[in-house]
């Protein structure tokens, strides 16, 4: 039984090309795959490349419960956000229970992705009552929408001239109107309010009459104190300024008519909006096209679920009666008028276009608002990071810098100590460093891998991990030649023991970089991403590349006698000569006769 075993053992170590050729192959095949794919160099994340660091935090709102499922959905539909408007590279990640973190490298559209990532409360449909510009600006025409495509909002803020038009609806005063005419205008325009509310009701302020009150008189001074209230903010809210902007329609429910800001063509107006008639989950899909076939140009294609279909049939039905701006619907997100389009007829289909004076990028500005603008939760700003191409740079320069020292301190080590079997280490941390820097790369448009500063310190440490490794096999070696073995079965008598030790060794700093991947969030993942990655790759180098390499030495004179620079020398080592067996004679040793005995 023996024998075999020893055939197949010494058949195994008389091919280590085998091994060699295998890790050739897989270095070939991956770097192959790099150039293929056309990223040549690893992702560098926010911080080595420069760009905005945002981190919102979670706010309850209107029961909505911050948990995992929301939270998920929340960074799904941001992630979306950002990507439909061609930015590259963005992260979007949670940090913790109520905190996401976007990043969002610098380079195009960037500005315009941070300004809707943080545009994160819920998306509504609202009928407009009364709007009128602030600072004394005249109306433009409106946009329009209807099924087969007329009329545009302003999703950029800034509509062409034709997108909105002066009124001569006693709903909606100018700025010159006094202010008691004003007063009485948004008066009439709440009465008239008979918009169903998102549950199919009417709204609060236009059923204060109806039979379904219980007590008419209690319901008619309930809405008298809501419209003069209503009727005071809508007066004295000015967005031109920037406090009141973030102020207006604050606290508002869905139910409930509210005020709120939109900018148009630089001019900002505002807005006296009724209960919200569509929610924005009930957009299934919004997409922006170019009309081919007429001449509206760049235009927006809506389509709505089942509930959305039966919702918007109603609002516009009702809208298409009215004459501007009781016509027009304000899609409002984050208490803003993105747009605001009148209906020119009922939109009973379930599809609806907004169409106008559109550029490219305004189209798909809104239809990305439109698609992915309601999130289950609302959010706010806790802090907005930036950093400059030029710091990253300098900081990516000043790692590597750390890196080359490192390894130069290593490489010194293991030439003063080990001599030519430094050329092994050195040899065998090159093939583990094209893997890592290949494997890196090509996780980039893989998985969203980013090399961040962390990951540049995780790939130093790893110097010394893998390092690691071969000083402990080294040492086995030597230690079978101080022992008075020749070097060949040293080689294989210290493979054993040293790959328990190595296997050991590197499961721990696996296991620890995997714990700190899953406890953690944001930049220390890179780091245990990167510590885990080349621990995994330590181990394929020193089964693949450096037993076989050694194996191959041993049979090389300059290794296998035992030359004083071959760091292998018996002499230096202190090795015992080999222990030889005698044998001693039978009987008493025979010598001359003793004279004195003759």
């Amino acid at each position: 039984m023996a024998a075999p075993k020893k055939g197949r053992s010494a058949s195994a170590q008389s091919k280590p090309g085998r091994s060699l050729a295998l890790i050739l192959i897989a270095i070939v095949a991956l770097t192959a795959g790099m150039f293929a794919s056309g990223h040549r160099t690893p992702r560098l994340g926010i911080d080595l490349a420069g760009g905005t660091s945002i981190t919102l935090k979670a706010k309850a709102d209107q029961g909505a419960a911050i948990n995992k499922a929301n939270m998920d959905t929340a960074v799904d539909i941001m992630n979306r956000r950002v990507n439909g408007l061609g930015v590259s590279e963005a992260e979007v990640q949670t940090q913790g229970t109520d905190h996401i973190i976007v990043n969002i490298p610098k380079g195009t559209n960037s500005k315009e992705a941070q300004q809707q990532v943080g545009t994160t409360a819920k998306l509504y449909f609202r009928p407009v009552l009364a709007s009128e510009p602030t600072g004394g600006a005249a109306k433009t025409p409106a946009p329009s929408t209807s099924p087969s495509g007329s009329g545009s909002p302003s999703p950029s803020g800034s509509p062409s001239a034709k997108e909105k038009a002066s009124s001569s609806s006693t709903a909606s005063p100018t700025a010159t109107a006094s202010a008691t005419s004003q007063g009485r205008a948004v008066t009439d325009a709440l009465k008239a309010d008979s918009t169903p509310s998102p549950s199919g009701s009417p709204s609060a302020t236009s059923s204060a009459d109806s039979k379904a009150s219980p007590s008419p008189s209690a319901s008619s001074s309930g809405g008298t104190a809501d419209t003069t209230k209503l009727q005071a903010q809508y007066a004295a809210l000015d967005c031109s300024k920037p406090d009141q902007r973030s102020k207006a329609g604050q606290g508002a429910k869905p139910g409930e008519p509210t005020v709120a800001c939109g900018e148009n063509n630089k001019v900002w107006y505002k807005y006296l909006l009724g209960p919200a008639g569509v929610d924005g989950t009930e957009v299934k899909k919004a997409q922006a096209v170019f009309d081919t076939q007429g001449a509206s140009g760049w235009q927006v294609q809506m389509n709505f679920n089942s509930s959305g279909t039966k919702k918007f049939a109603d609002i516009t039905s009702e809208l298409a009666k009215n004459q501007q701006p009781q016509n027009e619907f304000g899609i409002v997100l984050d208490g803003d008028v993105v747009s605001s389009p009148f209906v020119q007829t009922a939109i009973t289909g379930g599809q609806a276009e907004i169409s106008g004076s559109f550029t490219q990028q305004e189209a798909q500005s809104l239809a990305n608002m439109l698609s992915y603008g309601a999130l289950p939760l609302s959010f706010k700003e806790d802090t907005v990071t930036t950093v400059t191409a030029a710091l990253g740079g300098e900081q990516l320069r000043a790692g590597l810098l750390a890196g080359a020292i490192g390894l130069a301190l290593v490489v010194l080590y293991l030439v003063i100590y080990y001599r030519g079997l430094s050329l092994v280490a050195m040899a065998s941390l090159l093939v583990s460093a094209i893997l890592t820097y290949v494997i890196m790369s090509l996780l980039g448009p893989a998985i969203g891998f980013a090399l961040n500063l962390p990951a540049v310190c995780g790939a130093i440490v790893a110097i010394g991990i893998t390092a690691d490794s071969f000083i402990v096999y080294f040492e086995r070696i030597r230690d079978e030649i101080r022992e008075g073995r020749t070097l060949r079965p040293a080689v294989e008598r210290a493979w054993p023991r040293a790959r328990r030790t190595i296997l050991v060794s590197d499961f721990v700093s696996f296991l620890a970089a995997a714990v700190l991947f899953i406890v953690t969030v944001g930049k220390v993942q890179g780091f245990a991403f990167t510590l885990g990655l080349t621990t995994v790759l330590d181990v394929v180098v020193v089964f693949l590349f450096t037993k076989p390499l050694m194996t191959l030495l041993a049979r090389r004179k300059f290794f296998a006698n035992g030359h004083k620079w071959s760091g292998l020398d018996p002499k230096s080592l202190g090795a015992q000569p080999p222990l030889r067996r005698t044998r001693r004679p039978a009987g008493p040793a025979a010598g001359p006769a003793d004279p004195k005995e003759a």
